[in-house]
């Protein structure tokens, strides 16, 4: 299990088993959508695979969780959705009126991001549990113009930004599943965040270098991604990192480090030094972003590069990469 969190397993299963037999790719250059040439212009073509539980949750369900999702993973390489493909695998004694509801949630999300569901797949299988499904869904998008995005563009001065505060979805959902009834305003922040990236794109063009939206293995394991990925070190400051108070409280209760905890709702960017006031000032120009900041800087080149965080208290921590899943599976 803890090879699918997201984590350091994740990426050397990717790196040593699936990319050698399928790719051969290089996995510092993988994106979370692929670029390909299409005409005089290009677009970015992604999947992804949800099998969460319970299937409703505070603030979404699985259907808006796997719509969100997919439009967030080509929003972030730099594309505005066109088009999403969803593909259904039902247990039987799923509800008719269940599986009715979470298809509607899709098809709100899906048309209030512009995005049309255009294709699918639907299958029924033997009951292995408690009734549940899985969903698949790919989606295709128009690379925004002037987005160029990618891990060498990433220099020592560049700011990293975050658009609001962390782990609402994976402990909204961890708080359904195992009734802890933590707080009844603890909701997930599973939205779509095209209108995000698009704004950021167009008002910042080239200084915005870099970017992800932070879901398994939550910020910590972004920003150990980024360090990776740009042969750099990074700084963020914890006083700086936006937090929801009840959230907070929720992963303190339950031992949990917040910066380990999926979102589906948030961007993390990296913008050129002079251009983070601007990038703040933008998001916090859409009601889901109102909470974005500012969090650190990226620093020199390293053979091993470090995320370091300043604590409040004056010292530093090492924030590294989850090894394998900090918490029950949230997507």
């Amino acid at each position: 299990m803890a090879h699918g969190g997201g984590g350091q397993l994740t990426a050397e299963l990717i790196a040593g088993v699936i990319l050698p037999a399928v790719g051969g790719q290089d996995p510092a250059a993988l994106t979370d959508a692929a670029a390909l040439p299409a005409g005089e212009g290009t677009i970015l073509f992604t999947t992804d695979s949800y099998v969460v539980q319970p299937l409703e949750f505070p603030g979404g369900d699985i259907g808006k969780l796997a719509v969100c999702g997919t439009i967030n993973d080509l929003a972030v390489a730099g594309a505005c959705p066109v088009a999403l493909s969803l593909a259904l695998v039902l247990e039987e004694g799923l509800e008719i009126a269940l599986l009715r509801r979470v298809l509607a949630s899709a098809g709100r999300a899906a048309r209030g991001a512009g995005a049309a569901i255009v294709t699918g797949d639907t299958k029924v299988v033997e009951r292995r549990g408690e009734p549940g499904m899985t969903v698949n869904t790919a989606g295709v998008g128009h690379a925004l113009p002037g987005a160029d995005l990618s891990f060498t563009r990433v220099a020592a001065g560049d700011a990293v930004v975050l658009s609001g505060p962390l782990g609402q979805h994976g402990l909204a959902v961890m708080s359904r599943r195992e009734g802890l009834g933590i707080a009844a305003d603890l909701l997930s922040d599973c939205a779509p965040i095209h209108e995000l990236t698009a704004a950021l794109v167009s008002q910042l063009g080239a200084d915005v270098k870099w970017m992800r939206d932070p879901t398994r293995g939550g910020l910590a394991a972004t920003l150990a991604e980024l360090a990776a990925g740009a042969g750099r070190n990074v700084e963020v400051r914890q006083d700086a990192i936006p937090a929801d108070p009840t959230a907070l409280a929720a992963a303190e209760m339950l031992g949990l480090d917040l910066l380990t905890v999926a979102n589906e709702g948030k961007l993390v960017a990296v913008v050129a030094p002079g251009a983070a006031g601007r990038a703040v000032e933008v998001l916090r120009g859409f009601d889901i972003a109102a909470g974005a900041a500012a969090i650190g800087t990226v620093g020199d080149a390293a053979d091993l590069p470090l995320v370091e965080m300043l604590t409040r208290a004056g010292g530093r921590r090492i924030v590294q990469m989850p090894y394998g899943e900090e918490l029950p599976r949230i997507c």
